[in-house]
């Protein structure tokens, strides 16, 4: 039972931690898809959306080269750190944070498309820089879609499998997480406790999409009421 929980636990913190790198990184690349108009936008959205087309494998695979020996970003941590990224939890947490990011960039992008441009462009002209603008504007508006989005990417994030045995491995008390825990339990035939972490891995994916869900439905209900006659069109 404490392996149990020590696993859980440092799926919430890979998880977690891939969440805080998605945030940032897909508001960014939301933004620039919904308000910029710039030469290889089409290309940012194919390469951002290249996960979802994606075996994970594949992608495991790819980041291995890069953060392994091969890679010069794993030259360059074992040169400054004295090992590599490869079979590291971090690494689990990059390959987490890179197959959820597609679904942040879209829940963000529809986020971000549902507020109204003249509303930036009226504090933009009250004096408001545009950092001031995003977060006093924008994100108030588009906060339930973002929360969505960071629930989405979490869960995801959570449930990841293939790349992150291929470039983390499956050592644990270092990098197993309960995707690869289950896996574990079922090739040496422990049902009981495959099934156990499976209820775990059930409760909490239910509890985060419900929320999730929950905000959407919140979200669309207040569109409506903004309506005319509280309809919507």
């Amino acid at each position: 039972m404490n392996s149990d929980i020590s696993i859980v636990a440092l799926s919430l913190q890979i998880a977690l931690v891939a969440t805080a790198v998605t945030l940032p990184l897909g508001m960014f690349v939301a933004w620039l898809l919904v308000r910029k108009q710039f030469p290889g936008k089409f290309a940012l959205d194919v390469i951002v959306s290249l996960p979802l087309a994606l075996p994970p494998v594949v992608i495991g695979y790819a980041l291995l080269w890069v953060v392994g020996t091969n890679g010069w970003i794993g030259q360059l941590s074992e040169s400054i750190f004295g090992s590599t990224l490869a079979f590291t939890w971090l690494a689990a947490a990059l390959a987490a944070a890179i197959v959820s990011l597609p679904l942040v960039v879209r829940s963000f992008t529809a986020a971000l498309a549902g507020v109204d441009p003249r509303l930036e462009v009226a504090a933009r002209g009250l004096g408001c820089g545009p950092v001031r603008t995003f977060l006093t504007i924008t994100l108030p508006l588009a906060y339930r879609g973002v929360i969505a989005g960071v629930l989405l990417g979490f869960v995801r994030a959570l449930s990841e499998f293939g790349a992150t045995i291929v470039v983390a491995g499956n050592i644990p008390g270092r990098t197993q997480t309960v995707p690869s825990a289950i896996f574990t339990r079922i090739s040496a035939g422990d049902t009981d406790a495959a099934w156990r972490l499976a209820l775990v891995s059930v409760v909490l994916g239910i509890v985060a999409l419900a929320i999730h869900n929950w905000l959407l439905k919140r979200s669309a209900n207040g569109i409506d009421a903004n309506q005319p006659n509280g309809r919507a069109g």
